[in-house]
């Protein structure tokens, strides 16, 4: 389990965990069936990999290499500097990439059955293209966005472009914007409900199973975690005028894997340009005492022309020497005050002719330094 996981403790927590333990010894004991039948999926997973969502077109030809391939990436990956790399010493993108190094994957994260990429269908591994509407939706939230940072945003007629007094954006934001007159400005990450649906990489989950239902804690990345309730029993999907952050999910047993449909999702979530209308398909298969398959069809016909479908294996963890805590975002709870208030007081040292304007600052480009750590710059 990472170690990011293990600095999360409120106390509310520790009870919770420590029932959950015991459940899960009494449904492993039942040979990985729970007490009343059913598959049992119980316990602390993780989901870690190098492997990327998309095949990098320089692997396009090889969906598997050999362990001999495999252990030289691995290697590769391991011995690049990534958070240690400083050859931009002393300057912002430097601190902000040692930061957001952190929530990178550790150096001895390996690929995912030696597999170049996560997705399984199109058979070529890459996400089906956009539909028009879709590109032009990508095409006008990146234009605003440029415009901002760039301070050529288009304000009211004859008047001096300027990012404070331009539009609203064509769609509700979730980005950097370069921005902060109000929270609406900043992330949804920065906001404290970033992560979306589907986790396609990275995740650690807490599977518990009652009669008729399964809970999955998600922790991911920097305080994002949500717990989900998945109702197995039959029942139909909420009204589609009830939006949820992370979806309506309904499940049934097929066999062997728990079946989950996932709609009703808000557009205050983004995955791949997909909000409102996206559509999930999971399934989830214990395959053996200590993995699951993790395999998920999207489905969004306004964004992809088609469906698509990826697979990544959850490596179960040692319950004795790990526990999963509640993972709060309290630092954008905070952070974010910091941010208005700052831009503000900015505001007004400059109103009186002191220090720069803030909307001529980069407040949006994030930092970091590890991106040459990846499968697709391996010199191959």
């Amino acid at each position: 389990m990472p170690r990011r996981a293990l600095l999360r403790v409120p106390a509310a927590a520790i009870t919770i965990v420590i029932c959950v333990a015991f459940t899960v010894g009494v449904g492993q004991e039942a040979g990985l069936r729970t007490p009343w039948g059913e598959p049992d999926l119980q316990g602390l997973w993780n989901s870690e990999t190098l492997t990327p969502l998309e095949r990098p077109a320089r692997w396009a030809d090889t969906p598997v290499l050999t362990p001999e391939e495999a252990a030289a990436v691995e290697e590769w990956i391991a011995s690049t500097p990534g958070r240690d790399d400083r050859s931009m010493r002393g300057t912002e993108r430097d601190v902000a990439g040692a930061y957001n190094e952190l929530w990178s994957p550790p150096r001895d994260v390996g690929l995912s059955d030696r597999r170049t990429g996560l997705i399984i269908d199109p058979p070529d591994g890459r996400i089906p293209p956009m539909t028009p509407d879709a590109q032009k939706r990508t095409r006008e939230v990146n234009d605003y966005l440029r415009a901002l940072l760039e301070g050529t945003a288009s304000g009211p007629a004859g008047s001096k472009p300027s990012p404070r007094r331009s539009q609203s954006p064509p769609m509700y934001n979730i980005d950097r914007m370069n921005r902060s007159d109000g929270p609406e400005d900043r992330s949804t990450m920065e906001r404290c409900f970033g992560i979306q649906m589907p986790v396609s990489e990275r995740g650690v989950y807490r599977i518990v199973q009652s009669r008729g239902q399964v809970g999955i804690y998600v922790d991911f990345g920097q305080g994002q975690g949500f717990q989900r309730t998945i109702p197995v029993d039959g029942s139909s999907h909420l009204p589609s005028k009830i939006r949820l952050l992370h979806g309506d999910s309904r499940g049934r047993w097929d066999g062997d894997a728990l079946v989950v449909t996932v709609a009703n999702l808000t557009n205050k979530t983004d995955f791949r340009g997909a909000r409102e209308n996206l559509r999930l398909t999971e399934r989830l298969t214990r395959v053996s005492r200590d993995r699951i398959m993790y395999r998920v069809t999207v489905e969004d016909p306004t964004t992809w022309t088609r469906p698509w479908t990826f697979e990544i294996a959850w490596n179960r963890e040692p319950d004795r020497l790990n526990r999963s805590y509640e993972s709060t975002c309290h630092e954008g709870n905070y952070g974010l005050l910091g941010m208005l208030a700052n831009t503000r007081a900015a505001e007004a040292l400059h109103a009186k002719g002191q220090g720069p304007d803030p909307a001529t600052q980069d407040n949006a480009t994030g930092g970091g330094t590890g991106e040459n750590r990846s499968l697709a710059n391996f010199p191959r």
